[in-house]
């Protein structure tokens, strides 16, 4: 199983992006998860670079999705709403096949953020007719610096929670059946 977990964040020492390495490290032998966390480095969606145009950067980003067998998305809240760099990346996805049938999930690293959650739920309902709703992890990481976060997913308890949260959405995505759609030409 082929995960492709993409951090909302675009900071540095960014706390989702620290818990979905964390996640990562303490993930069943059979699930593997590839991390993107390059929102920040795609350029700004227009449809003017779509097709023969489109950035390197937003190809890579693209062929990651259809590699995968399901994606995991983790993202703080800016001003009560979804940070801009994943509402970019998610733009650059509209025009495509590649996330319609995949299978979508969110894992959450605050014990707060409900109106962003809401608004990404909304979204991927309309991008994907596969966003699992009910597949959800909030761990309350706030403010923990990369090394704590680390410490703090792997605890029994947490450790145990993300196990039982990564075999869901595996058995969620083999439930899909799903096909593997090409990269965009």
């Amino acid at each position: 199983m082929k995960i492709l977990a993409i951090s909302g964040s675009a900071r540095r020492n960014s706390t989702n992006t620290a818990m979905l390495r964390a996640v990562s490290a303490v993930a069943p032998s059979e699930i593997e998860i590839a991390i993107f966390d390059g929102v920040g480095g795609l350029p700004v969606f227009s449809p003017d670079l779509e097709g023969e145009a489109l950035p390197a950067a937003v190809r890579d980003f693209i062929d990651l999705i259809t590699q995968s067998d399901g994606v995991i998305i983790a993202s703080p809240e800016y001003v009560r709403s979804i940070p801009g760099g994943l509402k970019n990346a998610i733009d650059w996805l509209v025009s495509g096949d590649e996330i319609v049938h995949k299978p979508v999930a969110l894992l959450h690293a605050s014990h707060r953020g409900d109106d962003m959650l809401a608004g990404l739920r909304t979204i991927l309902a309309t991008i994907t007719d596969r966003f699992a709703a009910d597949i959800f992890l909030r761990l309350p990481l706030m403010k923990l610096e990369p090394a704590e976060v680390f410490r703090a997913v792997e605890t029994a308890e947490n450790r145990f929670r993300v196990q039982a949260y990564l075999q869901a959405f595996s058995a969620y995505c083999d439930a899909a059946g799903q096909t593997v759609i090409g990269p965009r030409s």
